[in-house]
C-alpha cells in the first residue's frame, strides 16, 4: 500500500496514513528497543479506507537500529 497506493486485499485506492510517533512513557505507535522513550523507533501505518486492512512500516534507517538492538531478534 505504501508504494502502490492500492490495498492488496480489496484493490481500493482509498488509503489512509497514520504517522508513527513516540509519546510520554513510550506511548504511541512505536517499537521500543531500549528502556527509555529515546530508544524508540516510530512505526507508520497505512490503512485501507474500504476494508480496514493495515500495513506497518519502519523507516529504512531505523531498521539498522533495530537490527543492532539486544531486545529485537531475527525471526527464524
Amino acid at each position: 500500500m505504501k508504494n502502490t497506493k492500492k490495498c492488496p486485499k480489496c484493490g481500493s485506492d482509498d488509503i489512509l496514513y497514520a504517522k508513527g510517533y513516540t509519546g510520554g512513557y513510550g506511548a504511541g505507535s512505536n517499537i521500543m528497543y531500549g528502556v527509555t522513550i529515546f530508544s524508540a523507533v516510530d512505526v507508520d501505518r497505512y490503512i485501507c479506507g474500504n476494508c480496514g486492512y493495515i500495513e506497518h512500516y519502519v523507516k529504512t534507517p531505523d531498521i539498522k537500529v533495530l537490527r543492532n538492538s539486544k531486545k529485537i531478534k531475527k525471526y527464524e
